[in-house]
């Protein structure tokens, strides 16, 4: 049986794990592995990305941190064969070593294009790409957006070949067309297009184009992140994209409203030749001219040949002038018997208008007002009776309602003189109250005033001596030889005047010295 080697050192698992990393950090340090994305799920809710690489013989767990996530051009995705940059590390909480990513690209041409391919593919699914949801371009637009870099060639072409046309106001949003944050400099450009007022300071375009010139598939890449896509989708201006040269396609083209094969093209589908416009507009108007002119020419032969269908005077006034002779032969033969037949009318009414006729007419109608005159007389007794019997009943009622009011009426002046005698006793003893307190303060103020006033001092034996301004004099230095002077006394008033400068003596009211400390007897010893 081996006896154990004691002379191994002994190691923690914390400084095992330690020198492994430093180990794996130091013999590889930063590395290119090449392999397929596994187990992505999206990033983490702190912003970091965890995931493997493959092969078909291993795998390696991989990280990315959150910093390092937000400028990859390139983001993981589920499946797709790439080529990352990072540094080999070990992560002690499950012994495992990984490499943590720092920059993405895709393993060659064929992945990327596969990426896209997958891409185009889901958003085809969700409808973007729909011919139902692109809008027409205006014929003339006002002003005219453009998303491109400022520095390139691309505007300067766009600005010429718009000036050569048909010069419109345009708005240049300059941008970054690739590398890291170029897809959200797309975008936001996009959205912030959309985002202006039409009545605000800056004029809102008719139509936006996102231009940039050709390239290689990475440099494009920019232009087929799903951020830049779904702006382009939502944007309510018509979008042109000019992305590349004709056979650059990414997938900007497909939502797009329009698309054109460069940005000089772009700028040709944006507004018409202005020449060519005016020259359309003259025709239009000499076309328009001339069919006027033909209208009127037609109109006027039809108004001849019209005129010429037209039956004469004489004919059409034939008829009626025969009809008027005929009406106007019969007329008096019409009026004669016209009369004798009212007369006939005339006589026979007047046959039946008799003198006894109208007096009986007469009679009968004095006998109706009589009736009415009965009838009314009889009505207007029935209506004073009844307007008496309702005057007495109001009358009985005011009555009643007149002492009801005078009994309330009493009750509450009754009510109130009690009130009344009740705060006035109140209000009298408040008052008497109130004098005794004003006494009783009074009595204090005087005695505090008789306890504070000189006059006491004076009627102890004390004098007051004023000078001749009527100041007092409160020491002798203020007293000058023969200065008059005012003592008062208890009694009185007393004129004096001085006859030399008193001397001035130690106050009286100086303290007494103060006994010496016992310490400083002589013959007191110290213990110290």
């Amino acid at each position: 049986m081996d006896e154990p080697r004691i002379n191994i050192p002994e190691w923690t698992v914390s400084e095992l794990s330690a020198a492994l990393r430093r180990t794996v950090e130091d013999a590889y340090g930063h590395v290119r592995v090449r392999g397929e994305i596994s187990g992505y799920r999206g990033p983490h809710s702190s912003g970091h990305a965890y995931f493997a690489l493959k092969d078909e013989g291993a795998r390696i767990d991989a990280v990315v941190w959150k910093t390092a996530f937000g400028r990859m051009r390139i983001k993981p995705e589920e499946g797709l064969e790439v080529v990352a940059t990072g540094r080999l590390t070990t992560y002690p909480g499950r012994s495992t070593y990984q490499i943590v990513i720092e920059s993405l690209e895709p393993a060659g041409l064929g992945a990327l294009m596969a990426l896209l391919e997958q891409r185009k593919k889901k958003l085809a699914a969700e409808g973007l790409f729909d011919e139902a949801r692109k809008q027409l371009l205006p014929y003339l637009p006002t002003v005219i957006g453009v998303v491109t870099s400022p520095t390139g060639a691309v505007i300067r072409d766009i600005l010429h070949r718009l000036a050569e046309r048909f010069p419109r106001h345009v708005l240049v949003w300059p941008v970054r067309v690739q590398g890291d944050g170029a897809a959200e400099e797309i975008a936001a450009a996009i959205r912030g297009f959309n985002a202006l007022a039409g009545d605000g300071p800056v004029p809102r375009p008719d139509v936006l184009i996102i231009a940039r010139g050709g390239g290689s598939i990475e440099d494009l890449w920019s232009f087929n992140e799903e951020v830049v896509v779904r702006a382009a989708a939502d944007s309510l201006i018509p979008l042109i994209s000019a992305v590349g040269h004709e056979t650059d396609v990414t997938l900007i083209d497909f939502v797009a409203d329009r698309r054109a094969p460069t940005p000089t093209a772009a700028a040709e589908i944006a507004v018409p030749v202005r020449s060519e416009l005016v020259g359309r507009i003259d025709g239009l108007a000499r076309r328009a001219l001339s069919c006027w002119a033909r209208g009127q020419d037609n109109r006027r032969t039809e108004l001849r040949a019209a005129t010429r269908a037209l039956p004469s005077a004489d004919m059409l006034l034939g008829l009626p002038r025969q009809r008027l002779d005929g009406a106007a032969d019969r007329l008096p033969r019409a009026l004669i018997a016209n009369a004798q037949l009212h007369h006939r009318v005339y006589s026979g009414i007047a046959g039946r208008l008799m003198p006894q006729t109208l007096a009986g007419r007469l009679a009968r109608d004095r006998e109706r007002v009589a009736s009415f005159a009965a009838r009314a007389t009889l009505s207007l007794g029935v209506q004073y009776e009844r307007g008496r019997e309702r005057l007495a009943t109001v009358s009985v009622r005011f009555a009643a309602g007149r002492r009801a009011n005078a009994e309330a009426q009493r009750a509450r002046v009754a009510r109130i003189r009690e009130q009344i005698g009740v705060l006035k006793s109140r209000a009298e003893r408040a008052v008497a109250t109130l004098i005794d307190l004003r006494y009783a303060r009074l009595d204090r103020a005087a005695q505090l005033l008789t306890a504070l006033s000189y006059h006491g001092v004076l009627a102890r034996g004390f004098a007051l001596v004023r000078g001749e301004t009527g100041r007092p004099l409160r020491t002798a230095a203020a007293i000058n030889p023969g200065m008059r002077l005012d003592i008062e006394l208890a009694d009185g008033r007393v004129r004096a005047t001085a006859e030399a400068r008193a001397l001035v003596g130690p106050p009286s009211s100086a303290q007494p010295a103060r006994r010496k400390s016992r310490r400083s007897d002589p013959g007191q010893g110290s213990l110290f």
